[in-house]
């Protein structure tokens, strides 16, 4: 377990970095997307969306690699501890009893010189084609079956009793990734504390993630919550501002509003660990659909994360926290701090100097970039897609879509604008 050594380290949170486990082949992901995919299949096939966009991303000190290697984890792990890393918490996917991604986790428990502290967060959502975890195109579904909650607890007692599992206060932490969608979450939760203390385990620590619209825990009767950016982000679309090579139909946000918006954030109960995120861009996965967060820089990521791990030392003075990290690896979210051929090893070096409490950076950057329509003339294209809100934006991508089968038109409206300018 984590174990605090001094009333120094009790006031230093330890870092924690969400971790995927999909960089290995499965025979469902065989037959869902073709033989031979991981998550880098997604990954190398990103395309750039505007002009500046950095796609794709490409690993570098890592490489492609393979989860079913050992070798890979132990590169991994020492990386992560070199960076200040202080545990993994691996996303565990359980359907009714069907695991899935579990080759690494698995060898990991059984492999001693995995000497890195671990938790598990359920990923209790849908897997869908679209990788939006609704309700159509389902590839498999959370069924919350009459016996789910007990299979479910079952099977983690093996983690739990691993010396090497996360604890608060001696309790394994367990994070629910959606807690809202448990058909009775406080009986569930009742359910497995009631099986952990007649079987051993003891007192549990059960983490409500904050994530599509859900900022509470007290109501489900867990004991925590967590901040899960850029879920539940609040700042404004700005796609308007962008001329995309196709018409798009995602978000374009800004890092340094979202950034500044968690660090403002408080909640109605009290007991809320803080998490960042290094940058995001899930174009490899969703393509024209994407969320795309601008000006994600390692700079803007070190003042983030230096001043939460401060405001979480002042407002939990001397106590056991967590500062959570998203992520590790998400390279097909644009959202990893393992190297990458663009800013190499730059965000770890970031994550460093912030947790030792020596970053220099003194605010956001918000610095312009090249790719956003800033020209006091634009193309009449460009005008349009100025023109009103988000939802005007997605009219317009469906609007151009469809005009480019008419020449003609296209050419009558040109002259138009051309006549009135």
């Amino acid at each position: 377990m984590i174990a605090l050594q001094s009333s120094e380290d009790a006031a230093s949170p330890r870092l924690i970095a969400f971790y995927l486990t999909q960089f290995h082949p499965i025979p469902e992901n065989d037959a869902w997307w073709g033989k031979g995919f991981t998550e880098w299949t997604n990954v190398t096939k990103a395309r750039p969306l505007f002009d500046g966009h950095e796609q794709p991303h490409l690993p570098a000190d890592l490489g492609f690699y393979d989860l079913r290697v050992r070798a890979t984890r132990h590169d991994q792990i020492r990386m992560a501890k070199e960076y200040g890393i202080d545990g993994f918490c691996y996303h565990y996917y359980w359907f009714s009893g069907t695991r899935l991604l579990s080759q690494p986790l698995d060898d990991m428990l059984a492999d001693p010189q995995s000497d890195m502290p671990f938790c598990l967060c359920w990923a209790n959502e849908n897997w869908t084609r679209r990788w939006d975890a609704a309700e159509h195109q389902i590839l498999i579904a959370q069924k919350y079956l009459p016996n789910d909650d007990l299979d479910f607890i079952k099977s983690l007692e093996r983690f739990f009793a691993d010396p090497r599992y996360i604890r608060v206060e001696g309790k394994p932490f367990l994070i629910v990734y959606r807690p809202q969608h448990l058909p009775d979450a406080k009986k569930t939760a009742a359910m497995w504390r009631d099986y952990c203390r007649a079987n051993g385990i003891g007192e549990i620590h059960l983490c409500a993630a904050f994530t599509h619209g859900n900022e509470d825990y007290f109501k489900f009767g867990f004991d925590s919550g967590v901040e899960f950016p850029p879920h539940n982000s609040k700042s404004s679309n700005v796609a308007w501002k962008l001329s995309f090579h196709e018409p798009f139909r995602g978000s374009v946000v800004e890092y340094p509003m979202i950034a500044g918006s968690y660090l403002e954030r408080t909640y109605s109960s009290k007991n809320v660990y803080k998490g960042v995120f290094p940058a995001w861009d899930n174009t490899a996965r969703t393509g024209s659909r994407a969320v795309v967060v601008l000006r994600s820089s390692p700079d803007n990521y070190e003042f983030w994360l230096s001043e939460t791990i401060k405001r979480t030392r002042r407002e939990f003075p001397g106590e056991q926290r967590f500062v959570f990290i998203n992520a590790w690896n998400e390279w097909a979210e644009g959202c990893h701090l393992e190297p990458d051929r663009t800013s190499g090893k730059r965000y770890l070096e970031a994550t460093l100097r912030a947790k030792r409490g020596e970053s220099t950076v003194a605010g956001f950057s918000v610095d312009p970039l090249p790719s956003i329509v800033n020209t006091p003339r634009r193309s009449f294209f460009g005008d349009l897609r100025a023109i009103g809100t988000y939802h005007a934006h997605i009219c317009w991508g469906n609007f151009a879509a469809w005009l480019k089968r008419f020449p003609r038109a296209r050419a009558f409206l040109r002259g138009i604008y051309n006549r009135l300018k």
